[in-house]
């Protein structure tokens, strides 16, 4: 019998599961777990979908095999076990969190710096390098792609300490900011970076085109997500300004770089008891040029500056959705 149930699958434990759930609170999905226990909760503003926890790795697996309809995972682990159906399909590749780098990296008293240097002392050993990784499939393309000779060691739990220990020579490992290989007196090499990674958001490509309700869900996922993200990039800039009339200020803000907004300002009147005409001007600000947007809407005139933040932007339809029919359509 075919599922009828639509379903979101997050990591369930670690860094990344919690910053998952802190993501989609922010955007406004909050997810509703009442027992820390169970494997299963709700999002209350998506009635109609279930959220279920997972191992990282196993959320991959199971949108691949349509068991799950979406997945938040690491992109090393999309890359890494998404197989070859093209069942899985990424809605979007850069939620913001989890960052790392899957990485080659070898004990700091070797005389290697990059893959030119490991290739010529794989050499001298006379052997294939041992390394150890849980991701075999990305290191092994990796290694084979620049002519490393090597053999590789899977391994489970902590890496590092494997070339320490004798079973391995060398680690293929996630990486974030580095102290940890560093505490294990590893370096990763200057050119090794396998597979740069962070959360996405996946889903399954057969329920996409088969089940018009999940493709509902896969809009509203992407409508919030997006919405939020564009939102944490920006910021909702108000300043008082004096001017004959709204075009002749829409004249001098268009003659500055950073204050013409997404399409342009919203000018109203201000009413003052003596002296005018003054409006009230408000746009949207890139957060990173703010210092400069200030020091434009001042040059011209502006006063009284008010700066808030940003909950949401939406678009007229989510950039990203559009490209996911587009995926859609060149599959049939």
């Amino acid at each position: 019998m075919q599922r009828t149930d639509i379903r979101l699958s997050l990591p369930s434990k670690g860094r990344l599961g919690q910053a998952a759930l802190d993501f989609l609170a922010e955007a406004g999905l909050r997810v509703n777990k009442p027992n820390p226990r169970q494997y299963n909760a709700t999002i209350p503003s998506l009635p109609n979908l279930t959220v279920l926890f997972q191992r990282a790795g196993d959320i991959v697996v199971s949108v691949r095999d349509g068991s799950v309809d979406f997945g938040i995972t690491g992109m090393d682990l999309v890359a890494e076990k998404r197989g070859e159906n093209g069942q899985v399909l990424v809605l979007h590749d850069a939620l913001g969190f989890g960052h790392s780098t899957l990485t080659l990296a070898v004990p700091e008293d070797w005389p290697v710096q990059n893959l030119d240097d490991l290739r010529a002392y794989a050499q001298t050993l006379g052997r294939p390098l041992r390394v150890a990784t849980k991701f075999p499939n990305l290191t092994a393309s990796f290694l084979k792609r620049h002519e490393i000779p090597h053999r590789l060691i899977w391994a489970e739990g902590t890496l590092e300490t494997a070339p320490a220990i004798g079973y391995a020579d060398m680690i293929s490992d996630l990486v974030s900011s580095g102290q940890t290989l560093r505490d294990n007196r590893l370096r990763p090499l200057s050119d090794g970076a396998i597979q740069p990674s962070q959360a996405v958001l996946i889903a399954n490509r057969e329920a996409l085109q088969t089940r018009p309700e999940v493709l509902s869900v896969a809009r509203r996922l992407l409508e919030y997500i997006e919405a939020h993200l564009r939102a944490q990039e920006n910021l909702l800039v108000i300043a008082n300004m004096r001017g004959e009339s709204p075009e002749a200020i829409v004249e001098r803000i268009f003659s500055r770089p950073t204050i013409g907004g997404l399409q342009g300002p919203t000018i109203s009147p201000v009413y003052v008891r003596d002296g005018g005409p003054w409006y009230a001007v408000t746009i949207v600000v890139r957060r990173d040029q703010l210092p400069d947007a200030i020091a434009d809407l001042r040059a011209i005139g502006g006063s009284g500056i008010i700066v808030t933040p940003v909950t949401y932007i939406f678009e007229e339809e989510p950039p990203r959705y559009k490209a996911m029919l587009e995926a859609l359509q060149n599959q049939e």
